[in-house]
């Protein structure tokens, strides 16, 4: 139990909706673990608000925040640093209090990347296809090429704009490797060695209540996946990772991203390392919620 004090520090989460959130779960369980005085609020910031949020929370001392839709693209104009993988990417969920005011970062993709080697998973020398070219998928295709996959294959069902994610990519890391298609044209990449691409599926298609829906359903195309994660996690499992499994890959939904990308904040806001056995028992938590489980 969490012990509220003169010297708890607090952090939290803006954005617009954040009813919902699970990420108060994590970090009060976190602090509760490591023995740290912190507590973690959900703050509701409404339009036209953003600014003046910032700035009230560097007042009253606020330890650091994450930031989720509508503000991780438009909170980089209140920050007095950014990161430089924040920079690029063009989006931060996690504010550090600094000199001044916050520093951002995004930990959504650090996150990722150790949800990835939790579960056996590079990226390095390997042939990726992202499945939509929004927010979530520009990120991760800056990801995927700042390390080390051999060729991204972004797919959306607008080619125009998967065509100009790929090219601010490979501009911003100097690569060629990003290649952008219709999401019509997937046909293209099968054939040759099954089971070569790792996938990830960055759209919200398969989110409750929508849970028989899928971007591919094609069962041809699961035949060349090898690993596959939806960074959806309600449902536990989705429509997507089931065509997946039955064609002898192996599928991961989004929760270990979420647990990790609030490790990372975490570690961030404390100067800390968690241990693989407080993600693990968290993990777990998460895992036990109601609603969650397939």
């Amino acid at each position: 139990m969490i012990e509220i004090n003169g010297k708890t520090r607090t952090c939290g989460l803006i954005g617009n909706p954040v009813e919902h959130t699970m990420s108060p779960t994590v970090h009060n369980m976190l602090a509760q673990l490591m023995g740290i005085n912190m507590a973690y609020v959900p703050f509701h910031v409404k339009d036209g608000q953003l600014a003046a949020a910032i700035k009230g929370a560097y007042g009253l001392n606020i330890l650091g925040m994450n930031v989720t839709v509508p503000y991780k693209s438009d909170v980089i104009a209140q920050l007095a640093e950014i990161d430089a993988l924040a920079e690029k990417i063009g989006a931060v969920n996690t504010l550090v209090r600094v000199e001044g005011g916050y520093k951002g970062y995004n930990t959504d993709m650090t996150g990722l990347l150790r949800a990835m080697k939790s579960d056996g998973v590079g990226i390095a020398g390997e042939e990726v296809i992202i499945l939509g070219a929004g927010g979530v998928g520009r990120a991760i295709a800056f990801l995927c090429a700042a390390n080390g996959a051999d060729k991204v294959h972004l797919l959306n069902r607008s080619v125009e704009k998967a065509v100009n994610v790929a090219s601010e990519v490979n501009q911003a890391l100097g690569t060629k490797c990003v290649e952008a298609m219709a999401l019509a044209d997937y046909q293209t990449l099968l054939g040759g060695a099954e089971n070569r691409y790792v996938v990830l599926q960055c759209t919200s298609v398969g989110l409750f209540p929508n849970v028989d829906d899928v971007v591919i359903a094609d069962g041809d195309f699961y035949h060349y996946v090898k690993f596959g994660y939806d960074l959806i996690y309600s449902p536990w499992k989705t429509k997507f990772m089931e065509y997946v499994e039955d064609n002898g890959g192996l599928a991961f939904n989004g929760m270990k991203m979420l647990l990790y990308q609030a490790i990372d904040a975490f570690e961030l806001w404390n100067g800390c390392k968690v241990s693989n056995e407080h993600a693990r028992q968290i993990y777990q938590k998460l895992r036990e919620t109601p609603g969650l489980k397939a």
